[in-house]
């Protein structure tokens, strides 16, 4: 029996309620990452946004954990490999609210993009190049419903430099992402593609935030 595997589609996309968090499985809770991923995850469900990973270790607990340090939501979409042995699986620390197991790797992949509203990347490996660049893709693809990157990190300036002098990149491709390098920067950024988000959706805007006295 062939494995089907849904492709995310067009369809006018009006939410940003649901964010898709990558990076290396290779971190434990005393890397720098771990940490700021755990920070990063947490301002988002203080923020009522619902964290999405792979359900494995490293970033991807990093981000359950924090965003359930502020009491939020988190989904998992996971794969149970057979005779993968530099596939890190399904993490048995990694406890979420909701959990979508898949077939394979690629049917993972995109499920994590199909159920994101926005992705934030960070340091990884070729896993997370491959999420990157499948969901930078995407956002191409349907520039106009398309889903935004927030890319996390200073060395994201190089990586792109480099993407930029040596690929054939259109001005809409650069405008899909942001770089950040820190949670204010990742705030700013994340208001930016909110209020993008309302214009191209014809949705009201949120109002400023009172002044205080």
């Amino acid at each position: 029996m062939k494995t089907q595997i849904k492709i995310p589609s067009p369809r006018q996309h009006c939410t940003m309620k649901n964010v898709a968090i990558f990076g290396s499985a290779d971190v434990d809770e005393l890397h720098p990452l771990y940490q700021e991923v755990f920070k990063v995850a947490r301002y988002l469900a203080y923020h009522d946004k619902v964290v999405i990973d792979g359900g494995g270790p490293g970033v991807m607990d990093a981000a359950t954990k924090g965003a359930q340090s502020a009491g939020g939501k988190t989904l998992a979409v996971t794969f149970y490999p057979k005779d993968m042995p530099e596939f890190e699986g399904r993490f048995h620390e990694n406890n979420v609210d909701k959990e979508i197991k898949t077939a394979n790797y690629i049917e993972r992949m995109f499920r994590l993009i199909e159920h994101a509203d926005i992705f934030v990347c960070f340091q990884g490996g070729t896993g997370t190049l491959s999420e990157w660049a499948t969901a930078w893709l995407l956002g191409h693809l349907y520039y106009g419903n398309h889903k935004p990157l927030i890319l996390y990190g200073e060395f994201w300036n190089d990586l792109m430099e480099v993407i930029h002098d040596h690929f054939f990149i259109s001005e809409k491709e650069r405008s899909i992402y942001k770089i950040v390098k820190n949670e204010r920067e990742l705030i700013e950024a994340l208001d930016y593609f909110e209020e993008e988000l309302s214009e191209r959706c014809g949705l009201p805007h949120r109002p400023e935030p009172e002044a205080q006295s």
